[in-house]
């Protein structure tokens, strides 16, 4: 009697009924395709992790006033008006790990030991919103021994090729991100008259440094939770935007957030007890493929 398992498979029978298997997708490029396999993985399926969060309060209420820094790169607020990005920041964060999460969660019903080429993605959701959504392709590795969860990367699917190779395994996405709010007073616009050029306007400089800064912080925090070593950061983002002060008319506030996202990694065989107490390592890539 045929099976109905194997209905629709070309030239299956009965007898190749334990043999066959489900048919993968993924986003790997030939290249990438031959690359992992040839550290022992083979794909197991395209995954997708999405969520759409209401960014609408941000826990600034009147006039952000206007921070300074200190010599030891610390921010300080002027007054009561300047309350924390915070809740932000958390949403921020919230929002990343929820799509990156059902992400795995696909991976891990594919039976996958972690996700390749993860790209993170942050647009405008039609209806109001913004969706971000974590896609990458799910891989399995040939050996008997299993992560207790999958892993996430980045990194293309040459990169972890080179990775595994030289000794290192991926543990998990870490993410650093950060805000700050700067008024822009009379003392900006004094520096930046129309017939001035050539300058710097250093209060710009001191918004710029220190969010990316505080960022930086961050993505190491993240890294440190996932036990790993160190951290390859192949994506950093700055945007600055600018908005109307909602207490004084006819003046401005800038906004700047930066996003740090990169693969935390781990020796492969190494002691589960790290020694020392050093911070994990941020490691930037030096050189980009042609």
């Amino acid at each position: 009697m045929t099976q109905q398992g194997n209905a629709g498979l070309p030239g299956a029978t009965a007898g190749d009924a334990s043999r066959s298997r489900a048919t993968w997708d993924s986003a790997l490029s030939s290249e990438e395709f031959a690359a992992i396999g040839g550290v022992g993985f083979e794909p197991v399926g395209q995954v997708l992790g999405t969520a759409v969060f209401n960014i609408g309060y941000s826990g600034v209420w009147g006039c952000p006033g206007r921070w300074s820094v200190t010599d030891d790169d610390a921010a300080v607020p002027p007054s009561r008006w300047s309350s924390s990005l915070s809740q932000l920041v958390r949403t921020m964060y919230a929002a990343r790990r929820s799509a990156l999460a059902r992400a795995v969660a696909e991976c891990g019903a594919l039976g996958g030991d972690g996700i390749v080429g993860v790209e993170l993605q942050v647009g405008e959701f039609p209806a109001e919103g913004m969706e971000f959504t974590a896609r990458g392709t799910a891989v399995r590795g040939r050996s008997r021994i299993r992560p207790h969860t999958p892993f996430t990367s980045h990194l293309s699917g040459q990169d972890f090729a080179r990775l595994v190779k030289a000794g290192w395994v991926p543990v998990g996405l870490a993410f650093g991100v950060a805000f700050a709010i700067t008024h822009d007073d009379w003392r900006t616009s004094f520096r930046v008259p129309l017939t001035a050029r050539n300058q710097e306007v250093d209060c710009y400089t001191r918004l710029i440094g220190h969010v990316r800064r505080e960022a930086r912080k961050q993505l190491v925090v993240d890294t440190g939770r996932h036990g790993a070593d160190g951290v390859v950061v192949d994506d950093v983002e700055l945007r600055v935007e600018e908005s109307e002060c909602p207490t004084y008319g006819s003046t401005r506030d800038l906004t700047a957030e930066a996003v740090f996202v990169g693969t935390s990694i781990a020796r492969f065989g190494r002691s589960a007890q790290r020694s020392g107490t050093r911070p994990p390592l941020t490691i930037m890539r030096l050189e980009r493929e042609g």
